[in-house]
């Protein structure tokens, strides 16, 4: 039996390759054009769809999948404005290196560029925010055109996560009929198998290459991270492959060197947090300690500005690993730029160190695991409820061990960093710091939930709450549970940290933008539970409630803002201060 028409046969052999190439999951918005593509991704029983109404809250989801997973998730719309409607999660997946497989059904080349309905110029749309772009031929019962479609679709996949991962855009024009109905003649009975069904697998398998550097290098890195006496190890946001938890843990311990680790690394949580240690206060009082004489650094750019301000000055070399050989180090210090692949590199390292029997011990690590005892120590003691980083402290330490925690940008970001402390659960944290936008903040947690069985936990501003209330349709639609944590200040508090706060006005209006919404009734709106509680035991208490009973509540926290800066700027203070007298 032939598929009905070549548009079905066309939609069919791409939904094959992607299944067949490893992609499991399409978010796809409603639309005509794509109507070809939509149905055979319904039909294809290895591919789980979800229907999305909001073509960017479809896109940011399949980006947190993406991000979850480290494998892509489709997503398909319609052409016109739909189509660009995609272009902020796009510009997250590149700047954040998430993988991210765009669909966008165009109509024929003859009615580009020529007024006709729903017809924008989709010719790389996304610019260079992707890793490939590819129009691909109009839909023909053509081997060789087959062929290329196949082989366009495993090159795709095998795109978005190479060595630089990241999103593709495939534009795939239709012609009408666009639904399944007998077109006779137009699939021929005996259609070029190959072409037709593919091989098994995907129809071009691509085997990746590790980046790593020769012996010679790895012992001139290992013995000068050996004769630092003031070495520090950063690890900054994931985005891509870094090092696994265990062989970073191994490195640190045959050195001297202290684990500064983002919220957002992968290594703030989980097992062999207390046994390395792993430093997560140091935004507060790192500029209460000497500088470093050497820094080998992971990840992006810290979240933490006193940490990226500190490398800035640090007056040492300063060695910057990435697989892909990008430059992300917004600040020009950096002497060294290792090609490599973290895990094996780290590896190597330790290796290395401990083939020569080097056991550099000056007391440095310790006098990083002091000051963060007592940083610690500070907080429990003067930690306000009136300050919105008392909610991430209770998140960080109430999360469920397993859990999903996603935090939004602006403020929530920066807290878990400050007062997140380290702790020894399976807590995988992420976040959008690629582009560092509010925009589709929870559609992205919502995606990164569907990823896993694990509880799923968001903590939000209320701007960006606002901002993406069209994806909390995802709940119900494709049978998502959360507990979302909304930190509401009643605008921009972010802007209290900027010298433009004592200029009011125009301050309050144009920069703090109080909206003054009442967030209750997206209760009756997406059929969930909402709670306005305090912060402090109140909080907890809820906090506790909503992880243990499952479903999804939104449980909303309000703060003055103005009150909460000034009480990060007192801990801090307090923190600073006490280091800095503690030194020998």
């Amino acid at each position: 039996m032939t598929d009905p028409n070549r548009n079905a046969l066309w939609g069919r052999a791409l939904a094959e390759e992607l299944a067949a190439a490893g992609v499991d999951g399409a978010c796809v918005a409603p639309g005509s054009r794509s109507t070809p593509m939509t149905v055979a991704l319904a039909d294809h029983d290895g591919i789980d769809v979800c229907s999305h109404l909001d073509e960017r809250s479809a896109a940011f989801f399949a980006l947190g999948r993406g991000r979850r997973t480290g494998r892509p998730t489709a997503v398909v719309c319609t052409s016109g404005t739909a189509a660009a409607n995609f272009h902020p999660a796009v510009i997250e997946a590149d700047q954040a290196r998430v993988p991210l497989l765009v669909l966008t059904a165009d109509r024929p080349p003859e009615l580009r560029d020529s007024g006709a309905n729903q017809t924008v110029d989709q010719e790389k749309l996304y610019g260079d925010a992707v890793r490939w772009y590819r129009d691909l031929p109009e839909p023909e019962a053509d081997p060789r055109k087959l062929r290329r479609l196949r082989t366009d679709v495993a090159r795709a996949v095998a795109t978005t996560t190479g060595s630089l991962p990241g999103p593709v855009h495939l534009n795939v024009p239709f012609r009408k009929p666009l639904e399944p109905v007998d077109v006779p003649g137009d699939v021929p009975d005996d259609l070029d198998p190959l072409a037709s069904k593919g091989r098994p697998g995907p129809f071009v398998e691509t085997t990746p290459g590790q980046p790593v550097p020769d012996s010679a290098a790895i012992a001139t890195l290992a013995d000068a991270l050996v004769a630092a006496t003031r070495p520090l190890i950063v690890a900054g946001p994931a985005d891509g492959p870094t090092p696994s938890r265990d062989a970073l843990a191994d490195l640190v311990a045959v050195t001297d060197a202290p684990l500064l680790a983002d919220p957002l690394s992968g290594h703030r949580f989980g097992h062999r947090v207390t046994e390395v240690p792993v430093c997560g206060g140091y935004d507060a009082y790192i500029s209460g300690l000497p500088d470093p004489d050497f820094v080998l650094r992971f990840g992006a750019s810290p979240t933490s500005k006193p940490l990226r301000h500190a490398l800035r000055d640090a007056d040492c070399r300063q060695v910057v690993v990435d697989p892909a050989g990008g430059w992300r180090e917004a600040e020009f210090t950096a002497t060294d730029l290792v090609v490599a692949d973290s895990t094996r590199l780290t590896q190597n390292l330790t290796a290395r160190i401990e083939d020569t029997g080097a056991s550099p011990e000056n007391g440095w690590r310790d006098r990083w695991a002091a000051a963060e005892r007592r940083y610690w120590d500070i907080v429990d003691a003067d930690r306000s409820a009136a300050m919105e980083g008392s909610v991430l402290a209770d998140v960080a330490a109430l999360s469920p061990d397993p859990s999903t925690l996603f935090v939004s940008n602006s403020m929530p970001v920066r807290d878990l960093d400050r007062f997140g402390r380290p702790r020894d659960a399976d807590v995988t944290v992420l976040g959008n710091r690629g582009a560092s936008g509010i925009d589709g903040i929870i559609s992205t947690a919502l995606g990164a939930g569907s990823a896993t069985d694990d509880p799923l936990v968001l903590v939000t501003g209320d701007l960006a709450f606002y901002h993406d209330m069209n994806g909390l349709l995802a709940l119900e639609r494709c049978g998502i549970d959360a507990t979302i944590v909304v930190v509401n200040n009643d605008g921009g508090g972010i802007f209290h940290m900027l010298p433009i706060e004592g200029y009011d006005p125009p301050f309050t209006e144009q920069f703090k933008t109080p909206h003054g919404l009442d967030f209750a009734p997206t209760t009756d709106l997406y059929d969930l539970d909402f709670e306005r509680v305090e912060a402090g035991e109140p909080f907890r208490k809820a906090f506790r409630g909503a992880v243990e009973n499952g479903g999804t509540q939104v449980i909303e926290v309000p703060f003055d803002s103005r009150e909460s800066h000034r009480l990060r700027e007192a801990i801090t203070d307090r923190a600073r201060d006490a280091i800095r007298s503690d030194a020998p």
